[in-house]
């Protein structure tokens, strides 16, 4: 899963969102210098993602990419997935996607006591102005997005480019795997919620 999904499967709160975001930046050993709550989506964007890389069906929907590469399949679908995710919006949320959007873009900004990661720190200016989770909705954003990619991998950029070609030419199916998986996640997901400690009340 992308920043999106990940977004969307945390938007209880605005910690929720901001831990969910900080799972793809923070390192393991630093989780403890944040708030519990946040501790805590950084927890569950992990296991979001192990449990999405060994899922049958995106495992089956690896196989459908060119054998060059494939090995790039993973992070190409985590981005094409959040794209299926905003043209199917209102199947999964009655919240508009870009009220979402707007309201964790502010949380993210208003995060300014919170030590955020340098990777994080540099990407946040072009995160807010090239809007990059609207910017999924449409196909020319995963484009953008894949290319961004590309351009920080040590090499072979140019094969995780190549394989935009396999999400066009499998666009349908892997559009249907997307629905049939994204629920059996959201489900994964309540669980994993409902066996975390209830979070301390907040100080008066």
């Amino acid at each position: 899963m992308n920043y999106l999904a990940h977004i969307y499967l945390a938007q209880h709160s605005d910690r929720a969102m901001l831990g969910a975001l900080l799972g793809d930046f923070v390192k393991l050993k630093d989780t403890s210098l944040y708030h519990p709550e946040i501790q805590a989506d950084i927890q569950i964007h992990r296991q979001v993602d192990s449990y999405t890389d060994s899922h049958p069906i995106v495992l089956q929907a690896k196989s459908l990419f060119q054998d060059q590469h494939r090995r790039y399949s993973g992070i190409l679908l985590d981005i094409f997935y959040d794209h299926v995710l905003s043209q199917h919006w209102p199947q999964h949320s009655p919240a508009p996607r870009q009220e979402l959007i707007r309201r964790f873009y502010a949380a993210l900004q208003e995060q300014s006591k919170i030590v955020l990661p340098d990777n994080l720190q540099a990407a946040l200016p072009h995160m807010l102005n090239q809007d990059w989770l609207g910017s999924y909705h449409d196909f020319d954003g995963v484009r953008i997005a894949v290319e961004r990619t590309s351009q920080r991998l040590s090499k072979n950029g140019d094969l995780l480019r190549a394989g935009l070609d396999d999400l066009q030419s499998n666009y349908d199916a892997l559009s249907k795997d997307f629905q049939e998986f994204f629920p059996e996640l959201t489900q994964y997901v309540a669980e994993q919620r409902s066996q975390l400690p209830s979070p301390s009340p907040s100080p008066s």
